[in-house]
């Protein structure tokens, strides 16, 4: 049998001496008696997949809104492939793969229905603005809670990773690092992938010289990436990318942008009116109807405030939840 200490003590040996060791973990946030067969992050990381806010991941638009075939990613498939992605370059580098999933499991807990459409909306409508880096951080610390604690209680190293996984400020940890690099490697290449398969761009569209630079293909771009990343990395405190390659990744994820994230294709005018207006007329109804909140967030008002429950309840729906609702409050029943 396979004791925590046996796992410390395995890392102590294994690891990188730039790795976060889960005994030199700087805690949580309230003291919890240990377990006694996995450590700190692999709690973290349990926690995360057991929880209601990733199972909602399923139900939450990556880029196409509401696509009628089955291939396509959401956010919980991108979750998925950046934890994949994050835990090859940990591995690789003798970093702490637990850490490093745990913090991309739960990278994006945060995020809005209707991908960052739905984000942009909520940021315009809530007074204090909307960043779904900061809502992830929220989610794990007070919403997702059980009758034991409230929120999950997460370890300092993950919670940093998680705030920091965008955003001007870098991660702590080199784990974190790692994190905040995959998650723009999945989405540009898996985007790219979609919006082929939708038609949206052909191959002949993308710039000539990333694909010479980094691959003709889905898995030739990602492993190229990924390998330069740990050649890059090797002996380093930070995770870093060499210019060459940044260049192209920075010049492909400006190319998704003008052709594919702001395109009338993916997602027309009239459509992100529909989520403008289904967004705003939910805020908008839960602020004149407080007693109609689920009793979890009206629990939560006293401490902090209508418009902050609001927000965080908007945020927590999926896609096909939030169209459900605006239909109930506000599209007129037949008579039976």
């Amino acid at each position: 049998m396979v004791f925590r200490e046996d796992i410390e003590a395995r890392e102590e040996t294994i690891l990188s001496p730039f790795a976060t060791k889960a005994a030199d973990t700087k805690g949580r946030m309230t003291p919890e008696e240990k377990c006694p067969f996995r450590t700190e992050f692999q709690r973290d990381r349990d926690r995360i997949v057991h929880s209601k806010a990733f199972r909602r991941l399923m139900h939450k638009t990556q880029v196409f809104l509401a696509p009628e075939g089955d291939h396509y990613r959401t956010r919980l498939t991108h979750t998925l492939e950046v934890a994949q992605i994050a835990r090859t370059i940990a591995r690789g580098l003798s970093l702490n793969e637990d850490l490093t999933e745990a913090i991309a499991m739960g990278h994006d807990l945060g995020h809005t229905p209707f991908g960052h459409n739905g984000e942009d909306c909520l940021n315009q409508r809530h007074a204090r603005g909307f960043q779904h880096n900061v809502q992830s951080l929220r989610v794990v610390e007070f919403l997702e809670s059980t009758q034991e604690r409230q929120g999950m209680n997460l370890t300092f190293e993950v919670r940093d990773g998680i705030l920091k996984h965008t955003g001007k400020e870098i991660p702590l940890t080199p784990e974190g690092q790692i994190v905040r690099i995959s998650d723009r490697v999945a989405y540009i290449n898996h985007d790219i992938d979609d919006a082929l398969r939708s038609g949206v761009i052909c191959m002949e569209d993308i710039p000539a010289d990333c694909i010479k630079v980094l691959g003709h293909n889905h898995r030739n771009r990602i492993n190229t990436l990924v390998s330069d990343l740990m050649k890059s990395s090797d002996g380093k405190d930070t995770i870093v990318m060499s210019e060459e390659k940044l260049f192209y990744m920075d010049k492909l994820r400006t190319f998704m942008f003008e052709n594919v994230y702001h395109s009338n294709k993916v997602k027309r005018d009239e459509e992100l009116d529909k989520i403008r207006n289904m967004i705003f007329s939910l805020y908008d109804y839960y602020m004149d109807h407080p007693e109609e909140l689920p009793p979890e967030s009206i629990e939560m008002m006293e401490v902090f405030g209508l418009e902050e429950v609001i927000k965080d309840h908007i945020a927590g729906m999926t896609d096909r939840y939030a169209v459900n609702l605006f239909k109930e409050i506000f599209v007129p029943k037949g008579w039976k």
